[in-house]
């Protein structure tokens, strides 16, 4: 049951900059949500962010304990992708709702598992694409099913950040690295622009001097059925870029930025017709805050969320053909699928951007 507010009760699990910075402050922005808990292995992370939020606190070795407190109604899984199955599935089992930060999982085994806990349970599992709830994404996949550009046929994206070698994302091997970082915002966009799903992947990666433990750069071509296709390049070793385009058989789309957040984002785009070109300006949101809220009404209103499990797993099945296609030099043939949900306009949520606190021991997105 919910709060006596009628709000439902987070757990914060995992107390990173991603939490820290955009998910915590963003629930106080809702009217259907609060949180109750926070779990992390940092004892100073559990008594600050205990205090600031009045929060209980529990370590990773409690977590159990948190799940059968009676506290929580929903976790917030924010920690490694490694260990995402490791805190979402005891949650779906003990019938907790999860809200699950993205790519799902650093194993296609590991989603699949998240995804089928959710449908043995009936807890609800979303996925944290928080631009499904965003004005200007959800704008732009409408212009698209309404003809704006005629049919399209591709779709290019470049998308790079200077990450500095101490930040953690620089030490581990491809699950850490800028395709599942990062690739899961192109892949995840022309799925749904498109309305479908690729049958092929191709990549290409490159190292610098740098000593990341992962590629520095990778570029990916995906075809799709209909003679259509994408492809996006992804760096950790560049400057910040964050763009896309979608060109049809009339017109162009073009956005940028495309997948980012905060302060003075807003993800506007523009529609090319010949020689015309129309600007279309969308608000300045708290995107953390207005998935939340999303998915709180859907907990409270009994509705499975749109970027549920099947959403993530569709995504996973792309990030695990693109490592293969790296370490073989050869195209990866994905099985043909379909799926009947996609981002709609009720999703969408307008809530003001929340002030960013201060941190506790998190490194900054590329810091």
């Amino acid at each position: 049951m919910p709060s006596i507010e009628g709000k439902i009760r987070y757990a914060v699990v995992g107390a990173g900059w991603i939490s820290q910075g955009a998910f915590m402050p963003g629930v106080g922005q809702t009217t259907n949500s609060l949180m109750t808990a926070i779990v992390t292995g940092d004892p100073e992370k559990r008594h600050a962010l205990g205090v600031k939020y009045g929060l209980t606190a529990y370590s990773y070795e409690e977590y159990d304990k948190m799940l059968a407190s009676g506290e929580v109604d929903a976790v917030y899984v924010a920690t490694p992708n490694d260990r995402h199955r490791e805190f979402a599935e005891p949650a779906l089992q003990a019938g907790i709702h999860v809200l699950l930060e993205k790519p799902m999982a650093a194993s296609l085994e590991d989603a699949e598992a998240i995804e089928a806990a959710a449908k043995a349970s009936g807890a609800k599992l979303m996925i944290a694409y928080r631009l499904h709830c965003e004005p200007g994404t959800i704008a732009m996949i409408e212009a698209v099913r309404n003809g704006e550009i005629g049919t399209p046929r591709y779709f290019t994206s470049t998308f790079s950040q200077m990450v500095k070698m101490n930040n953690h994302r620089a030490k581990g091997g491809y699950w850490v690295g800028p395709v599942p970082d990062m690739g899961a915002y192109p892949i995840n966009a022309v799925r749904n622009l498109f309305q479908a799903e690729p049958v092929e992947v191709m990549a290409l990666a490159s190292k610098t001097d740098r000593g990341l433990g992962a590629d520095d750069t990778v570029s990916v071509i995906m075809r799709f059925t209909e003679g259509r296709q994408a492809s996006f390049t992804l760096s950790y070793s560049a400057t910040d870029i964050d763009r896309f385009h979608l060109v049809g058989t009339d017109g162009l789309i073009e956005a940028m930025p495309a997948f980012g957040f905060g302060e003075g984002t807003a993800i506007s785009y523009r529609v090319t017709k010949g020689s015309e070109t129309e600007e279309h300006r969308a608000p300045v949101v708290d995107q953390f805050g207005g998935e939340t809220d999303y998915f709180s009404d859907c907990i409270l209103n009994d509705r499975d969320p749109e970027p549920n499990g099947e959403e993530g797993v569709l995504d996973m099945r792309i990030l695990v053909a693109i490592e293969k296609a790296i370490e073989t030099g050869m195209p990866q043939k994905l099985e043909p699928i379909s799926r009947q949900r996609r981002i709609g306009p009720d999703q969408e949520r307008k809530l003001e951007l929340a002030a960013v606190p201060d941190f506790v021991n998190a490194d900054t997105p590329a810091g």
